[in-house]
């Protein structure tokens, strides 16, 4: 299929281009250019890398063969003959989708028929087999700066007020970060499960919020709204920088849509954190009160570590699974459950519980008891409420072997920017989209993550066909060569 037909397909699918036509007012005479055909002149420029400008939508519709001309009625007949669309014609229509689609009073925030659009339009853009594979997502924000120039030191206004100044990084050494004046773009994109098939790594969800707001905060009703569409959530990857919100605006909200959440915990939120009825709270988990220190204040394996750091690391935090409170039931309506003793599930042998004293001396021992038992050492189950590990809670054991394991498909979010960014494709630095204000700029980007899904599906499929070509031939799948050479490499190789 030519590029034309799969960005028709994809808005015909998502159904977008009707519902925004039933918000544009009616006018004297038919419009020549219709939203379907602007919205695929959209996904066409940004799929030649030309940057998101209007004219350039404009040459990228007139540059079509006469006959796609015609019968997206960029060439129309009227009262004098053939009548080619104009680039006043193209500022026009779009100019009624960006104000049928903005807030009536703009906030830095999409409106929600902003974001149904975006989120119709990314969700036609994965492919039928793709959209039950795939439930797990990886998600991350980045820059995303405004063509307007910041307002003036002393006060004043700017020509993007929507905008606002943000904190970014860079891989600047000596440098961790520098302001820019824009907008946060969040983005979800789609990973395989623990142990699924390997599935392309499509962006399926996205918002751009200004940097007054948060953009964490930001992305949860979206993320939360999939499954009321019939999307089901599976694994949500963050980093630190989401898991540190507080847990009414991240982390409860995702459980409640069915989302089980792999993070990486904040400094701040690790290790040992209080006790309830007696058991240590740390990190999601609660432990026995005579857990070593050293254990619980065990953190993430540093990505320098040798195999034989790594098993140890693996070693300590499996010993530290003993220690853990087992759970017995599950979350009922309110977020409560009950956990059990380690001794009473048999993990650990403790006094306290004369029946584990039975156990194999192979099993963690508890030499010196509390002198005063609270109510985990004294009750075989303690009732955990909602609010007690509501905000570091998650699937996996912090920071064991499965957890790393898990969250390492976190990247795919990186690698999703990566593709979004690249200067070979759509640079989008400053200057990509001359348009002001939050609507113009996410139409835009929601159309060239459009158009990154189709490079991703089209690399893939040519990955696949090749996998199939070597397997005929009874060779292995092709794998990729190891690019980074290091300072060890080199100085064990021949002088």
């Amino acid at each position: 299929m030519t590029p034309l037909a799969i960005f028709e397909e994809v808005i015909d699918a998502s159904g977008t281009a009707a519902r925004i036509e039933a918000m544009l007012p009616a006018g004297v005479r038919r419009r020549q250019l219709s939203v379907r055909t602007l919205l695929a002149g959209m996904c066409l420029a940004q799929a030649d890398h030309r940057p998101a400008h209007l004219t350039r939508v404009h040459r990228a519709l007139a540059g079509l063969p006469e006959n796609e001309q015609r019968r997206l009625g960029v060439t129309a007949d009227w009262k004098h003959g053939p009548h080619r669309l104009t680039y006043r014609q193209t500022e026009y229509t779009f100019a009624l989708v960006a104000g049928a689609l903005a807030r009536d009073e703009p906030g830095g925030q999409p409106s929600p028929a902003l974001q149904a659009v975006c989120d119709g339009l990314l969700e036609a853009s994965v492919p039928e087999e793709f959209k039950d594979a795939g439930a797990s997502l990886a998600v991350d924000w980045t820059d995303l700066e405004s063509f307007s120039r910041p307002p003036p030191a002393r006060g004043g206004d700017c020509a993007d007020p929507e905008a606002s100044w943000g904190h970014r990084r860079n891989n600047r050494p000596g440098d961790a970060g520098e302001l820019f004046f824009g907008y946060y773009l969040s983005a979800g994109i789609t990973m395989p499960g623990e142990t699924g098939p390997a599935v392309p790594e499509l962006a399926r969800r996205m918002t751009v919020c200004s940097c007054r707001h948060d953009p964490a905060r930001a992305l949860v009703p979206v993320l939360t709204a999939m499954p009321a569409a019939g999307i089901p959530l599976g694994d949500v990857l963050a980093d630190s920088g989401y898991a540190h919100r507080d847990a009414g605006a991240w982390a409860v909200p995702l459980r409640q849509a069915g989302a089980q959440l792999v993070q990486d915990l904040h400094p701040h939120d690790r290790g040992p954190r209080g006790t309830h009825h007696g058991a240590i709270i740390s990190n999601g988990n609660l432990y026995c009160p005579a857990t070593p220190r050293s254990l619980l204040e065990l953190g993430p394996l540093a990505r320098s570590a040798t195999p034989e750091e790594a098993a140890a690391h693996d070693g300590k935090t499996a010993e530290l699974g003993r220690y853990k409170l087992g759970r017995v039931t599950a979350d009922d309506v309110d977020g409560y459950h009950r956990v059990a003793c380690p001794a009473v599930t048999g993990k650990i042998r403790c006094p306290l519980r004369p029946s584990s004293m039975t156990l194999d001396r192979g099993r963690p021992e508890i030499l010196q008891p509390p002198e005063h038992p609270q109510a985990c050492c004294a009750q075989q189950t303690i009732t955990v409420p909602a609010d007690v590990l509501a905000k570091t809670a998650q699937k996996h054991d912090y920071p064991s072997k499965a957890w790393r394991r898990s969250y390492a498909r976190r990247t795919g979010a990186e690698r999703g920017f990566a593709t979004a960014k690249d200067p070979a494709s759509n640079d989008i630095t400053r200057g990509w989209c001359r348009l002001m204000g939050l609507t113009p700029l996410m139409l835009f980007t929601a159309c060239l993550l459009i158009v990154r899904n189709q490079r991703i599906l089209t690399a893939w499929n040519t990955r696949q066909e090749q996998n199939a070509r070597r397997a005929a031939a009874g060779l292995p799948p092709k794998t990729r060569k190891r690019r980074r050479k290091t300072l060890a490499g080199l100085a064990a190789g021949p002088p």
